[in-house]
């Protein structure tokens, strides 16, 4: 059935589950499953601001925070990968459209399924907060499992 599966996590506790489903479904089916959390870059703004704040060198210090974020999401997801004994890759993509990084990771991955949490906002939530997995949908023909 599926071969390859696209699971996407920003780290939140509904993504988890994302991640949690996602492992179990590729380790029943024997596919891979590869995790990719997309963060955006450090906005220039953001950095000014920093550098007023007395940062003497804000980017490396964001660059520093990612990267232990990083390493502590993926201790956990391995462990979720192990625990179902999934066969798992861990990306990071840093781009400032999440869902085009979902979708491009997708094509470049040949992944076959993927797997995102979404909070199933609608209405004027879904306009104003915006909606990754909402854009997912629109810009991808690769099949989309949608955790609640």
């Amino acid at each position: 059935m599926y071969k390859h599966i696209l699971i996407t996590t920003d780290g939140s506790e509904l993504a988890q589950k994302g991640v949690d489903q996602g492992l179990k479904l590729a380790a029943r089916l024997g596919a891979k499953g590869t995790v990719l959390t997309v963060t955006e870059p450090l906005h220039p703004a953001a950095a000014r601001a920093a550098i007023q704040g007395g940062i003497d060198d804000p980017v490396a210090r964001y660059d520093q925070q990612i990267d232990q974020a990083m390493k502590d999401r993926y201790e956990a997801i391995e462990q979720i990968a192990t625990r179902h004994g999934a066969t798992v890759e861990l990306l990071h993509e840093i781009d400032e459209f999440p869902a085009e990084a979902i979708v491009r990771v997708a094509k470049l991955k040949d992944c076959d399924l993927i797997v995102m949490s979404s909070h199933g906002r609608r209405g004027i939530q879904k306009m104003l907060l915006g909606s990754q997995t909402s854009e997912v949908l629109v810009n991808t023909t690769v099949p989309v499992l949608v955790i609640r």
